[in-house]
């Protein structure tokens, strides 16, 4: 039997890494990318949260039990990070938040309260009085396409609407293009925040009915803070290859922020103004204070 590991808290980690064309390996009890040339590339994958494993990868099954093990997320995506596929499970769920969280989900007075206080901390005002979670989405939706508009032109982009087609990808605007890609970083970090915490991504608020759901309402808690006005700038520079420049600069944004460290507690205060008693973490589940590791550099960015 292998030993009970102590995973690095997830707030002292680096936030993701993308990965493709190479194969996913554990080699001498190392994690291991290797390219088609044999070349070999060491992932300190405890201290990752999340590897956003993009086409072209394929994944061994001691690399999947090893980041099961230390806690890091695998997520599948489409090229350029754009659509997700799948998840891994990092280890986090545990019923007790589960239930606490489906209680407020399927009470209609609770479910209000936490879609109010989501709504107060991505504006940072307090919404209008009586009214309904679908009026709030309503007013929420068209505050963002507003906030779209005042992105593209303090950054001087051309915009018409935020649309896009996953399946003809370079059919896209480029603005459209690099808000997916921003997006997509942050769901990815945000949804290894969720599982980490011991919640469902699927049991949402605001948005309903789909796997990621919980994912998407907290992310846009924090999206305009960070990725979207990124996408916008990366956007209006015209790169090369402007995926790639998103991801690498919502990295260094995510690092900036601290972003990791600010989701947890932010689901925990978010989920709080439901006035449910929050399950509390037993005492010996609490995870040591571990120094953050060194900086990563673009291993693991092949584009």
């Amino acid at each position: 039997m292998l030993p009970p590991l102590k995973p690095i808290p997830m707030k002292e980690r680096v936030s993701l890494l993308f990965i493709e064309y190479g194969e996913i390996d554990v080699l001498d009890g190392a994690f291991v990318v290797i390219d088609k040339t044999g070349v070999r590339t060491h992932i300190p994958v405890g201290s990752v949260a999340c590897l956003m494993l993009e086409p072209g990868t394929r994944v061994s099954h001691k690399a999947a039990a090893l980041a099961a093990r230390v806690g890091t997320l695998l997520v599948w995506v489409g090229e350029a990070g754009v659509r997700l596929y799948a998840s891994g499970q990092p280890g986090g769920a545990r019923s007790d938040r589960l239930l606490y969280q489906a209680k407020l989900a399927l009470d209609d007075g609770l479910r209000l309260k936490v879609v109010r206080k989501m709504y107060a901390l991505r504006f940072g005002e307090e919404p209008p009085q009586h009214r309904s979670v679908e009026q709030l989405r309503g007013i929420e939706g068209a505050r963002v396409r507003k906030t779209y508009e005042l992105l593209a032109k303090r950054y001087g982009v051309k915009w018409k609407h935020r649309n896009y087609d996953v399946q003809e990808w370079d059919a896209g605007d480029l603005p459209n293009r690099c808000l997916s890609s921003a997006t997509s970083c942050l769901y990815g970090i945000t949804e290894a925040a969720v599982l980490a915490a011991g919640y469902a991504p699927a049991v949402g608020f605001i948005h309903t009915g789909k796997p990621l759901s919980f994912v998407y309402d907290i992310a846009d808690v924090y999206k305009f803070d960070t990725v979207v006005p990124v996408a916008f700038k990366i956007a209006a520079a015209e790169p090369e290859n402007p995926e790639r420049a998103v991801r690498l600069a919502c990295r260094d944004v995510f690092r900036e922020t601290h972003l990791l460290k600010k989701i947890i507690p932010g689901i925990e205060e978010i989920l709080a103004a439901g006035e449910i008693e929050p399950p509390q973490a037993p005492e010996d589940a609490v995870e040591p204070a571990i120094p953050n590791p060194e900086s990563l550099g673009d291993a693991g960015h092949r584009s």
